[in-house]
């Protein structure tokens, strides 16, 4: 099961692979990762959360892949598919069936394809697809979660910012996950003094919740490149200045890492102005959700960025920054490169297996090179694709270990 204790150990930027991390019996030969193994000799339990619009799809295969890169590293993943979201709604009448939580609970990891659609978007509150993703964090109590915004150069094109703006940009958002104006109570409907009908919810964090973020994202930048930015808007919310306060002070625990202070709205604008100066960035629940949706078109498509979701102990949440996508759901049109780099972070973060993960970095970018593209990442001169094709694609540069750089 994921711990961050375990997990603190691999933090590191995704894509970057080191001779160093090959197994003793396999030579560091060029153009080849590692050897295989025949037989399975770890065993772990996956649920698989396909929910909604092109969720199925991508899980679908991000499942083939994660059998075949577990497979040549002698791991064996026992799958469980559950439904979640709008999917859970309309077999059960509830978005996160108790049948579900309790899968995912017992499980090693958790991978969620995406929740969501048209079709629930006039459900009252306690039955939109969305509650139960809420509800599913809540259950699996991942506080700390991790969003990698990385411009890889297949794809600095596809950015919409100057390639010289855009190249070369290498950060990670944690944002935390359970606290916050998301879950703050009160909250709710009720009339103010004039009679008007009124909407409220409150932004709170206690020390311990800010404290415990704060350690993640300081340990999340000591295995990066030291440089920690904490996002608030302390200039005006109360609740911000009390994360200004602790997150100075858990950083005398750590002298090795620079920490610098940013208001939200100014965050927002160096983040299309000069990406390259945040290495790792710290803010709560909702700027968190923000800044990171920004981060993502840094990349060129939000369908290329994962996430991982990580609680003290118990399984952690992967799934790709995405949303459900309902206008192309069901015409092998959805980017499936988000998913798989969420399964690598599964199994890098998440179970500890680090050659796994890293034979699935590595067929991404093999696939990449080879000049395969979904709609949302296509340019000229390279050959259009489905997700299924983009799959198979994924598939046989994992069969071939083919070690890609960059």
């Amino acid at each position: 099961m994921a711990s961050l204790q375990l997990n603190f150990k691999s933090l590191r930027a995704p894509f970057r692979h080191h001779n160093a991390s090959l197994p003793k019996q396999c030579p560091p030969e060029v153009g080849r990762i590692r050897c295989g193994a025949s037989t399975p000799t770890r065993r772990y339990s996956i649920t698989l959360l396909p929910g909604d619009g092109i969720g199925p799809e991508v899980i679908s295969v991000a499942k083939g892949v994660l059998s075949l890169a577990g497979s040549l590293e002698g791991i064996e993943f026992g799958f469980e598919e559950m439904p979640m979201g709008g999917a859970a709604l309309d077999l059960t009448g509830v978005p996160l069936p108790d049948e579900t939580l309790s899968a995912a609970q017992q499980s090693d990891a958790v991978l969620l394809g995406a929740i969501g659609g048209y079709k629930w978007d006039n459900n009252e509150k306690h039955l939109k697809p969305e509650t139960g993703l809420l509800q599913l964090r809540e259950g699996l109590k991942v506080f700390a979660n991790l969003r990698p915004a990385t411009v890889l150069p297949q794809l600095v094109d596809a950015s919409t910012l100057k390639k010289e703006v855009a190249e070369g940009v290498d950060l990670m958002v944690v944002r935390e996950l359970t606290g916050g104006i998301y879950f703050g109570k009160p909250r709710g409907f009720s009339s103010n003094q004039n009679g008007e009908e009124i909407g409220f919810n409150t932004e709170v964090y206690a020390t311990s919740e800010i404290d415990r973020i704060a350690r993640v994202a300081f340990e999340t930048a000591r295995k990066r490149h030291g440089k920690l930015c904490s996002v608030d808007k302390a200039n005006v919310l109360e609740a911000s200045m009390l994360w200004r306060r602790r997150v100075t002070a858990i950083a005398l625990e750590y002298p090795d890492v620079e920490l610098t202070h940013m208001y939200v709205d100014n965050a927002a604008m160096q983040l299309v102005r000069n990406p390259k100066q945040f290495d790792t960035i710290v803010t709560n629940n909702i700027f968190g959700d923000i800044l990171s949706d920004e981060a993502s078109m840094i990349t060129g498509s939000i369908g290329m960025l994962p996430s991982a979701s990580l609680a003290a102990k118990g399984p952690g949440l992967f799934e790709p920054i995405h949303g459900s996508a309902p206008d192309i759901a069901g015409q092998d049109k959805a980017n499936p490169l988000a998913t798989l780099l969420s399964a690598a972070l599964l199994l890098k973060y998440g179970l500890g297996e680090q050659d796994a993960a890293e034979r699935i970095e590595a067929a991404v970018l093999d696939t990449l090179n080879r000049g395969f593209r979904t709609g949302d990442i296509y340019s000229d001169g390279n050959t259009l694709v489905g997700c299924k094709q983009m799959g198979e694609e994924v598939l046989k540069s994992v069969k071939s270990d083919v070690l890609a750089t960059i």
